[in-house]
């Protein structure tokens, strides 16, 4: 009886993948050595971040002077960099919290680096208040708490306080949300690991076992975290544009700022996400992980929150328009007409126009047009920031108190320095943790893996099909001598061989398929001559336990006992057949 295959959904996981297959591919980049262009990103993000902690040292040392700030111009670089990455920051804890709880599984090829992306976007944020206060060191006074002189105790009317309530709950809960994510596959990393590197892992996997308990609060776990994150979403951002909304300044007291700024962040952090998922999936080669399919659902979303951010900015002309309060009206002349005009030109052509082209499905399933897109739109969302706070701050309701506002290069500098600080730890990420999550894309396999829905579901053909499907070994495999079953298969060979144009001595298999089999052992076993489904079938245990011991001691933890039987269901076509027992003999470690 068949399964019943979709033919709306595409398959989220390609290559026609085993488990052992998705162990392999997303645990070895971690395991391997770094490539020339993971170095050479590294260096980069070193020196960025070099020169990023020399500026905020200049900062320091010779104070907010170094910056081209002014008594008109209260707010510049610094402010518009921190709500920037804020915005940044959103899309993972959204694309983890949201999306686990309607349930949406293409969430599990992006989630972890979203998510890693969070925890790295909102360091790069926090800086940036911490060294606008001037002296540095009174942010120790942010925190109300009691102490031996007394109660020492801040303005709660601060929207400054307000940040840091909101910022610091939602990185704490980012950051246990992304670590139990990670658990599991710390866990899997340990199993493969030996030495000090097997011990660190032991440690951050947290003695995981993979026993049902264990699944079984951490999906309970998962779920209440999620819960909680996704108010907290909303919820930050809203906090971040009271810095804004909260004033008497015209173009800032509006109450459309909250939601305003919630779209704009997930439009920028979705954005920021597409750069680093399709980047990685080129480096790392996580094409059939991170697929077509990933991406243009990802470009619907920023259709869909490029379309409100476009509304919100429409909304604003209106409301200034229809109010009649004239310096209102000026705020928004100013942005479109006043000295900073490029600067709303390139936020409106970036933030509302350009994403109107992901309504061609084509298009939206372009590397090159969403890759470009992606950075095309953080650009655009950073010049919304800087219209927002140079336009408004540049011209008050004295003429005489205009002012001009340009960045110094210790601005340039720390902002240059945050990249660095947060490409830097992106890149070491890859190295220590698997980029897509192990554990949840197994858990989606026989739903969403291309050999159980899609155009090619059940076609588990490989590259010389016509020779297997006819050699009748069943009959063969009731013999025990090994002369006896290739004499009784000669003439099925010899058939099948004129329906093929290489002879059946150069007949490959994918050994892989064998649960148990990875690229390393099949190599031995090719070595050893076992090239096909067939000789595997007819090969002794006792022959592939000592062909394991030969290649040494991390090759003779592997029991190779049920490797005949499954090579000979493959040999016999019988894959669904295949599949069903492997699947019970991995249903412990899924």
């Amino acid at each position: 009886m068949s399964a019943v295959v979709s033919r709306i959904r595409e398959p989220l996981i390609e290559g026609n993948k085993s488990y052992h297959d998705i162990t392999e591919d997303l645990i070895s980049p971690t395991e391997k050595t770094p490539s020339l262009a993971w170095v050479i990103g590294l260096i980069l993000s070193l020196s960025f971040l070099t020169f990023g902690v020399f500026c905020i040292a200049w900062t320091i040392w010779f104070g907010i002077g170094a910056w081209d700030l002014n008594r008109t111009i209260g707010w510049g670089w610094d402010i518009t960099n921190f709500v920037w990455w804020i915005g940044i920051g959103h899309a993972g804890t959204l694309i983890s919290a949201i999306l686990l709880l309607f349930r949406q599984k293409w969430r599990t090829g992006v989630n972890r680096a979203a998510e890693a992306m969070t925890i790295f976007a909102v360091l790069c944020a926090a800086l940036f208040p911490g060294i606008h206060v001037g002296r540095a060191w009174v942010v120790f006074y942010f925190f109300p708490y009691p102490n031996t002189r007394g109660p020492l105790w801040v303005n709660f009317n601060s929207p400054l306080l307000w940040d840091l309530f909101a910022i610091s709950t939602y990185f704490t809960v980012s950051l246990l949300f992304w670590y139990t994510g990670l658990v599991p596959d710390f866990a899997t990393v340990r199993d493969r690991a030996s030495g000090v590197r097997k011990k660190i892992y032991n440690f951050l996997s947290f003695g995981w076992t993979g026993s049902a308990k264990h699944w079984q609060r951490w999906e309970s776990l998962s779920l209440v975290l999620a819960g909680l994150a996704t108010p907290l979403v909303l919820s930050v951002h809203t906090i971040v544009s009271f810095d804004f909304a909260t004033s008497v300044i015209p173009g800032w007291h509006t109450t459309i700022f909250p939601p305003y700024f919630v779209a704009g962040a997930i439009f920028s952090g979705f954005a920021m996400v597409l750069t680093l998922m399709i980047i990685t999936r080129k480096i790392l080669n996580l094409q059939e992980y991170i697929t077509i399919t990933h991406i243009e659902s990802m470009n619907k979303v920023i259709l869909l929150t490029g379309t409100i951010v476009g509304v919100a900015y429409l909304t604003e002309l209106f409301i200034a328009w229809y109010s009649g309060y004239v310096y209102e009206q000026f705020a928004f002349y100013n942005r479109v007409f006043g000295p900073y005009y490029w600067s709303y030109i390139g936020m409106m052509s970036c933030n509302v126009l350009a994403p109107q082209i992901f309504w061609s499905k084509k298009l939206r399933r372009s590397i090159f047009w969403t890759f470009f897109m992606s950075i095309f739109i953080n650009i655009g969302m950073w010049f919304e920031r800087f219209v927002i706070i140079a336009t408004t701050l540049a011209r008050d309701y004295l003429p005489s108190s205009w002012s001009w506002y340009d960045p110094t290069w210790v601005e340039i500098g720390i902002y240059l320095g945050t990249m660095g600080i947060f490409f830097t730890l992106y890149l070491v990420f890859t190295r220590v943790a698997p980029v897509v999550a192990v554990a949840e894309v197994k858990s989606i396999l026989k739903s969403s893996g291309d050999q159980y829905i899609g155009p090619n579901a059940h076609a588990h053909h490989h590259d010389h099909a016509p020779v297997a499907a006819k050699m009748d070994f069943a009959a063969a495999s009731m013999v025990d001598d090994t002369a006896a079953k290739m004499a009784a298969a000669a003439p099925v060979l010899a058939a099948a061989a004129s329906e093929v144009s290489a002879p059946v001595a150069s007949v490959q298999d994918d050994l892989k398929k064998v649960e148990g089999i990875g690229p390393k052992i099949e190599q031995l076993l090719k070595a050893a001559g076992v090239n096909t489904f067939a000789q595997l079938a007819d090969a002794k245990v006792p022959f592939l336990k000592s062909v394991l011991e030969e290649a040494g001691k991390r090759f003779q933890m592997h029991d190779p006992t049920t490797w005949p039987d499954q090579a000979r269901m493959a040999a016999e076509g019988k894959w669904e057949e295949l599949k069903k027992w492997q699947d019970e003999l991995d249903g412990g470690k899924l």
